[in-house]
């Protein structure tokens, strides 16, 4: 009851940071489920459940608000798929402590980069910005009335596509920082539509390497995995209604410190099972 209960708090905190800073949150339901007892494989399986209900809630509270490119965010997840049933297969070969330590590495790498989105905010400058970036309406491959391709831009997607399922599949993991640049800058998605449209990506990856995984054996604690998934929706929504009057840059900071902290935490449990 207790790991219920906890669990249930663990997924709020995930949900508000979800909605309130339109991602990232995600990246905390691995190491929660670590903190509960779980081991490393099922903690990334369980978490791929967090991760594709929590994106897929806000998929549809996004499209609705119209800042969703549906097709666009459909057809970038089908080439992603194959990065996560790879990713998925290869989490279950590897040693568990090599697991923890990629992870790690992974929460460090996400910490920085947004230390760096939130100089940049306060600098006024824009990292998304080019002289060169493509129009929204501008299409990466044509057949009718000739054969065109950019092929630069499809070579960008399918490089983006792939890491990101990667990602989702070997450390079940949403991967919305790298979804989000790769949708504004390859496929000239405002940040509008490429935060919701990535909410789609995650979903669709999440839900391959989840079945890519079935039948391995690897079952985490359900009613944990319930608990945190159904506190994270409902923290999502909440979220978003205190990001509309709370400074944000605030939060994204304090965040970032909560990240780090984890990565210590997970890194600890890690080194000494690697040495």
């Amino acid at each position: 009851m207790i790991e219920l209960l906890l669990a249930a708090v663990a997924g709020a905190l995930i949900g508000l940071s979800l909605g309130a800073l339109g991602g990232g949150g995600s990246i905390l339901a691995v190491p929660v489920l670590l903190a509960l007892g779980q081991t490393a494989t099922q903690a990334t399986t369980g978490s791929l459940v967090v991760v594709g209900v929590t994106s897929l809630a806000g998929a549809v509270t996004a499209h609705r608000a119209g800042n969703v490119l549906l097709a666009r965010g459909i057809a970038f997840g089908a080439v992603a798929i194959g990065g996560a049933v790879i990713g998925a297969h290869a989490s279950a070969a590897v040693p568990e402590p090599v697991l923890l330590a990629a992870f790690a590495g992974l929460m460090l790498v996400v910490a920085g980069l947004m230390t760096v989105r939130q100089l940049r905010s306060r600098r006024g400058t824009s990292s998304g910005a080019h002289a060169d970036r493509p129009r929204l309406d501008d299409p990466i491959i044509t057949f009718s009335p000739t054969f065109m391709c950019q092929c630069p831009r499809a070579l960008k997607v399918l490089v983006t596509a792939t890491a990101v399922g990667l990602l989702t599949g070997f450390l079940g993991v949403g991967g919305g920082f790298l979804v989000v640049p790769a949708l504004t800058l390859a496929l000239a998605l405002p940040m509008g539509y490429a935060a919701g449209t990535s909410l789609v990506v995650i979903t669709i990856t999440s839900a391959a390497a989840l079945a890519a995984r079935a039948g391995t054996g690897i079952a985490p604690d359900w009613w944990l995995v319930g608990a945190l998934t159904v506190t994270a929706v409902a923290g999502s929504i909440a979220g978003a209604r205190i990001a509309a009057r709370t400074d944000t840059a605030r939060l994204s900071a304090a965040f970032t410190g909560l990240v780090l902290l984890v990565a210590a935490y997970t890194a600890a449990i890690a080194v000494p099972a690697l040495l």
